[in-house]
């Protein structure tokens, strides 16, 4: 059952949030917060995804929001860094914020760029990290098939955990990842499990060797906790660039699964130069605990979304909720 549309309305808030650095296209994160009985929540599709789409991202507000939290099988959560797209003389600003992680997610195959800048980058973190620092790329399903053999092959050298979307299809990952086989690299499934219309199809096809899990694009913990158990594949839990409220369902659906055994992408609320409360969820000695967060009054008011942007996440919430109740 639905909370009633009005209770939604009535604690909604709308806010606006600068990133450091450019990334995944943006300067700005906006999000809808929404407090329920169990605690705060958030629903922040991306503004590009359709009402259909976006409908997922609520149903998991809400089962946040209006749901007891499933029982933790751990305090804290390992993360890993995220780099974005940055020049060589930022990488370092970058990763300082997230103090003590020993694994860093890179941003490849960015708009604008070509394959020497994503060397450069992935050289440079090699060379902070040393080599038992753990790096993984990610590349957004950027890469037609030969551009990614050709590109995993450019990388292999630096030691790569895995590489996450290199193609944009389940058949092109299946293909990418018979191809590089012998190179002993792995491949992680993020876009064909979180936008695809049967999450297991990549699992089915042999497409990946993990499988990237996002709470909110896939309908809330419990929807994505059935995904893990019925692929039977490693996961990795990752954000969807969330405030820490966000940041909060995904670390408790992290803490819910038995095997955990890479560091999840949970950290990102280091990539924000604000935040919604006065304990954000920023990485220490390389982990998270997993916690409930409540935001500032102060914070909600000093970062909130102008007057048309608060009315267009309204009327986007009152559209997925009349879906939903389909």
């Amino acid at each position: 059952m639905l909370p009633p549309l009005p209770d939604l309305l009535a604690t909604a808030r709308v806010v606006s949030l600068p990133l450091h650095s450019r990334f995944r296209g943006i300067e700005r994160r906006e999000a809808l917060l929404l407090e329920g009985p169990a605690g705060w929540t958030e629903f922040s599709p991306f503004t590009e995804y359709d009402d259909a789409e976006a409908c997922a991202w609520l149903a998991a507000a809400i089962e946040f929001g209006w749901e007891a939290t499933r029982a933790r099988l751990r305090d804290t959560v390992r993360v890993n860094a995220t780099l974005p797209a940055v020049g060589l003389t930022e990488v370092d600003a970058v990763l300082d914020r997230f103090p003590g992680c020993r694994t860093v997610k890179i941003k490849v195959a960015e708009p604008g760029q070509v394959l020497a800048d994503a060397v450069a980058r992935v050289a440079a973190v090699r060379a902070r990290l040393g080599a038992e620092g753990r790096i993984r790329i990610d590349a957004n399903g950027a890469w037609n098939v030969d551009e990614a053999e050709h590109a995993i092959h450019a990388l292999a050298e630096f030691d790569l955990e895995y590489v996450e979307q290199p193609c944009e299809t389940v058949d092109e990952l299946a293909e990418v990842r018979r191809r590089v086989e012998y190179m002993g690299v792995p491949i992680a499934a993020d876009e064909s499990v979180r936008k695809a219309e049967d999450p297991l199809a990549v699992a089915r096809a042999g497409a990946a060797d993990i499988l990237v899990i996002k709470a909110q694009p896939l309908g809330g913990i419990a929807a994505a906790l059935r995904i893990v158990g019925d692929a039977g594949l490693p996961v990795v839990v990752s954000s969807a660039l969330e405030t820490s409220i966000g940041l909060s369902m995904g670390l408790y659906l992290a803490a819910a699964i038995p095997d955990l055994e890479f560091d999840c992408g949970l950290g990102t609320a280091a990539l924000l130069t604000a935040d919604v409360t006065d304990e954000p969820l920023i990485p220490v000695d390389g982990s998270l605990e997993v916690r409930r967060v409540i935001p500032s009054s102060e914070l909600l008011a000093a970062h909130a979304a102008t007057g048309d942007r608060t009315a267009w996440w309204l009327a986007r919430l009152e559209r997925c909720y009349a879906l939903l109740t389909r």
